[in-house]
């Protein structure tokens, strides 16, 4: 079941004086990766991403216009102005083409955590059992990337996150590696296989931030980051009702919520 979306539309919004508001153009990444965005029927962006930056052109009264674009694009339409915004971003992507670069960095938006998901009987081998790594294409493994050099992992690659996650629950892959939160839900509502694959924390794992970029308007970055301190509780409430960071510090990271609400009773019992 995807989450209810609940945007406002940006286009046309005036500006207090009633003139049109500035219009805007936000690279996103044209893919699916729920819950934090995906794209509609009709190719309208949508999900946490959508609600949070429609929430914040109308306070702002900015007209946002949203431009999807494969994921290999959207830093070289930044830096040549295609695009106004790109999101997300952090500072240490694609460091190569940015060097140079004043490009400003908004507050971290959401904490994201990247790491393998293995098949349960595999839960704790460890590391040096990891010997077969199912990668989606442009993804980099950085915290394995000294065992892939060494030829101590060998990646496994896939065109798309479902082609991944088949390739581990077929056995072909030893653990798949991907942003725990997208693949857990992916697992939990598309492929409607909860549990099948379970992050291990054992295994080396990366945390980060995704941030809103811009290297042509850091004063609306600035205005970005005020927007998201003022109206901390609408954003809160827009992580939590999308999941985006769904028990991101707690034992039950990447764990299906009926398997949460199992363990949190059998706690409740023992303490009475």
């Amino acid at each position: 079941m995807e989450p209810r979306v609940f945007g406002w539309l940006a286009a046309g919004l005036l500006c207090a004086n009633g003139a049109l508001a500035q219009s805007y153009v936000v690279g996103v990444e044209k893919q699916s990766f729920q819950p934090h965005y995906w794209l509609g029927e009709q190719g309208e962006y949508q999900g946490f991403a959508r609600d949070l930056l429609d929430l914040f052109a109308r306070d702002a009264g900015l007209d946002i216009q949203y431009r999807p674009l494969p994921v290999n694009q959207l830093t070289g339409q930044l830096l040549d102005g295609g695009i106004d915004f790109k999101y997300p971003d952090n500072a240490n992507w694609a460091g190569d083409l940015k060097a140079g670069k004043d490009i400003v960095y908004s507050q971290p938006v959401v904490n994201y955590v990247d790491g393998v998901l293995v098949a349960p009987k595999r839960l704790g081998q460890g590391v040096e059992q990891l010997r077969r790594l199912a990668v989606v294409d442009g993804w980099t493994p950085w915290t394995y990337q000294e065992r892939i050099d060494d030829g101590q992992t060998q990646v496994v690659g896939s065109d798309d996150l479902g082609r991944m996650v088949r390739q581990a629950l077929k056995q072909e892959a030893d653990g798949a590696y991907y942003n725990v939160v997208v693949a857990t839900y992916y697992l939990d509502n598309i492929r409607a296989r909860p549990g099948a694959l379970v992050f291990d924390p054992s295994l080396p794992h990366t945390r980060g931030t995704f941030n809103l970029s811009s290297l042509r308007h850091p004063e609306l970055i600035a205005r970005f980051d005020r927007f998201l301190a003022e109206h901390r509780q609408e954003v809160e409430a827009l992580k939590a009702r999308y999941r985006v960071e769904a028990n991101l510090d707690s034992e039950y990271l990447g764990m299906e919520q009926w398997k949460i609400d199992f363990l949190e009773r059998q706690k409740a019992k023992a303490q009475q």
